[in-house]
């Protein structure tokens, strides 16, 4: 059972015996009908970075407001990003709408077949090119997520970090040996559900793997200790210092962030990142008159992090004394459901309604 192949027999029999039944999932078996290649495109995109028990719901939501390619290709891009609300990394949202309006405009709205091809679609990589074209379309085509390359490090012994070039160039061209044979779909998703599952980053349920018997590392080492990766980069520590502004209609001010950088395009409640939000910030960068902004005692401090920073938020309320100008909207907090706003801003607003 050592190597590709005796790895690969063994996986399908393990998976067809017992395997976690998901929405995009097509089911397993020589001939077996494919899932919808938009389903599983979604899927994979939502996947990057995210949880499967979180993403069930959310797939289920989005899918069914736009169930089709072409539906989502014609849809605006506020009413992509209020859909993907709560799942965070928004670019993902955007390169997926990117990626149907190529499909429909390039692909005669077939999703492309091809890894080769599919690695030309805005936000697709080398995995979700191979994700797809297997599970999709059962071609032969390798992958190497997170899942798979500690089931990889484990079974083979590597030692060096596995985001350094060398055992990148070495994961992938395990995995392209893998793939080619019979079923790669079912082989690719049996691979990524046994890192999942049983080949888990803490506490790995090595009694019951099916591929114990050749993992070196049981045998040399222990498990947990691979993958081995590069030490990580100190987040940027910012603040964020949020002005929630009332008028006398219990409604409260909302811009919307630049179309580049972080959240771009989302709606937010007026923040500043270089200051405290005070009474002349609010007129010169607003347009709007306040009374002293004091703090939201409903809401302390609080931090979150994203790829790169750590964020303080700070929340300051005030009463509005003058007028808006453009690329703002007044709306009470009830009235939002057409807004996509950042997690943080989420929270800001659920304290806003407790308060």
């Amino acid at each position: 059972m050592n190597g590709p192949e005796g790895w690969r027999s063994a996986l399908l029999a393990w998976y067809d015996a017992g395997h976690r039944l998901l929405p995009w999932r097509p089911a397993p078996g020589e001939g077996a009908e494919r899932v919808d290649p938009y389903l599983v495109l979604v899927s994979e995109a939502m996947l990057q970075q995210t949880q499967v028990a979180t993403v069930v719901g959310y797939f289920g939501r989005f899918v069914e407001r736009f169930p089709t390619v072409e539906a989502l290709a014609e849809a605006d891009e506020q009413a992509v990003l209020t859909a993907w609300q709560g799942l965070g990394y928004y670019r993902r949202a955007r390169n997926l709408h990117a990626a149907a309006r190529t499909i429909v405009a390039e692909h005669g709205g077939r999703v492309p077949d091809d890894a080769d091809d599919l690695l030309d679609l805005p936000g697709v990589g080398r995995y979700t090119a191979g994700a797809v074209a297997s599970i999709a379309y059962d071609r032969r085509a390798p992958i190497v997520d997170g899942n798979v390359a500690r089931v990889f490090a484990r079974l083979t012994h590597l030692t060096e970090p596995i985001d350094q070039r060398d055992a990148q160039r070495a994961l992938w061209e395990l995995a392209g040996d893998y793939a080619n044979g019979r079923r790669p779909g079912d082989a690719n998703q049996a691979l990524m559900e046994l890192g999942a599952t049983v080949c888990t980053p803490k506490t790995p349920h090595c009694l019951t793997c099916p591929l114990r018997k050749s993992c070196r590392g049981v045998r040399e080492t222990n498990p947990e200790t691979l993958p081995v990766k590069s030490p990580k980069r100190r987040p940027t520590e910012v603040t964020h210092r949020v002005l929630a502004i009332r008028d006398a209609d219990e409604r409260y001010l909302f811009t919307r962030r630049p179309d580049t950088g972080l959240w771009s395009g989302m709606w937010q409640l007026p923040t500043r990142e270089d200051g405290p939000p005070d009474v002349a910030w609010a007129k010169s960068s607003l347009g709007v008159a306040i009374t002293r902004p004091r703090s939201l005692k409903a809401l302390p401090e609080f931090t979150h992090a994203t790829t790169h920073r750590r964020i303080t938020f700070a929340v300051d309320v005030a009463s509005r004394k003058g007028k808006a100008v453009a690329e703002q909207t007044w709306r009470a907090l009830d009235e939002l459901d057409d807004l996509p706003l950042p997690n943080p801003q989420r929270k800001i607003v659920a304290a806003l309604r407790e308060a």
